[in-house]
């Protein structure tokens, strides 16, 4: 089915609304769907053993503000799109595997490790899609334009979604200059289309759906529940069967998500906090979700101080890449640490959680800035 036939499927059952932006959106990504389909290909290493190049169809940067509906419009385009040869990943999770790549390249002692990192991924699938692009440090900025140049001249197809416009990426990044020519190479290989109309889908979602819940319980897990699905548009009639993952936590380690979708993660606070864990595995889960749903908050004291630590290492990573936050809690946040150690030092993370439940943080886009 081409993507443009789903999606007005979608808006007749009244599951979308009309939207002038969204549509524009879709008729930029049935003209990819259409081009690759239209000339099916082996991948890169069986192009190469014919002699031919591969000459990409024309990629899509879709940008916009959050909860505009572009990872939506991906997963409709991801699915249609009727090649064997396609991967998808949000692009942090991306990078990760291109950083453990080149790492084994470097280990081989044979000259540059970004053309055979390239020629893999090239191997691997003629169309790349990536949920959020963003650049969030030196060491990505500097392979950025070397790794999707070589890609894009490897005869692959690059359609993103980002909050940011190109000329955005890594602003006021330290070493900026770095990323100058990946953007140039943006603007010039890739078709640039904002996404950007009036409204917050996902906030609308959300209507006025309380955030903070209290006391933990059966009802509190309830609502969470339904806001959930509504953020997720997965059929509650279906609870038994909502989507897990494993994310990367880096050096190794991974953590199981019992519910995650389309940025979306639920996780308990035993799970999150109970367990040893650093602000490298926080920033992990922050920068791999826009809304996080965090369940069975105690009150901390003196009895579980090293909760109460990892708690506010959590929320500051939450805070920091603008994730939405939906709780349920023994107390509301202002009670939340009553006494003991480090209780003077949790006002900052009480005033956090209260910004993070207002209209002007819930209007900012997942990683952007203050």
């Amino acid at each position: 089915m081409k993507v443009a036939e789903r999606y007005r499927a979608l808006v007749d059952a009244g599951e979308l609304k009309v939207d002038a932006d969204q549509q524009r959106a879709v008729d930029a990504l049935q003209r990819v769907q259409e081009e690759i389909e239209a000339r099916p290909e082996a991948p890169g290493f069986f192009a190469k053993l014919m002699g031919k190049r591969r000459e990409p169809v024309r990629g899509l940067y879709l940008w916009g503000g959050v909860g505009r509906g572009k990872s939506m419009l991906m997963d409709l385009f991801y699915e249609c799109v009727d090649t064997p040869h396609k991967a998808r990943a949000h692009f942090h999770e991306f990078m990760i595997d291109v950083d453990r790549r080149l790492a084994a390249e470097r280990a081989k002692n044979v000259g540059d490790p970004v053309a055979p990192v390239v020629a893999q991924l090239a191997d691997e699938a003629r169309l790349f899609c990536f949920d959020e692009m963003h650049i969030t440090n030196t060491a990505d900025a500097a392979i950025m334009g070397r790794l999707f140049g070589g890609l894009i001249e490897a005869g692959v197809t690059v359609v993103t979604t980002s909050n940011r416009p190109p000329e955005d990426l890594f602003k006021d990044g330290l070493n900026r200059t770095l990323v100058t020519g990946f953007i140039t190479l943006v603007q010039e290989r890739l078709d640039i289309l904002p996404l950007d109309g009036p409204t917050d889908y996902r906030r609308a979602r959300l209507g006025d759906a309380t955030l903070w819940h209290c006391p933990n319980g059966d009802v509190a897990t309830e609502e969470l529940s339904e806001a959930f699905f509504r953020l997720t548009d997965y059929p509650p009639s279906d609870a038994q069967n909502v989507p897990s993952e494993d994310i990367d936590l880096g050096g190794g380690r991974s953590m199981h998500v019992p519910k995650a979708l389309k940025g979306v993660a639920v996780f308990s606070f035993k799970r999150l906090c109970g367990e040893p864990r650093g602000a490298a595995d926080y920033l992990a889960i922050a920068r791999r979700y826009h809304t996080v749903i965090i369940v069975g908050i105690p009150v901390l004291g003196p009895e579980n101080q090293d909760q109460a630590a990892r708690f506010v290492k959590l929320i500051d990573a939450l805070y920091e890449y603008r994730v939405k936050l939906l709780a349920s809690a023994d107390a509301a946040p202002e009670a939340l640490y009553p006494e003991g150690p480090g209780s003077f030092e949790f006002e900052r993370t009480i005033s956090r959680l209260s910004e993070m439940r207002s209209d002007a943080y819930l209007a900012l886009g997942h990683g952007s800035e203050g």
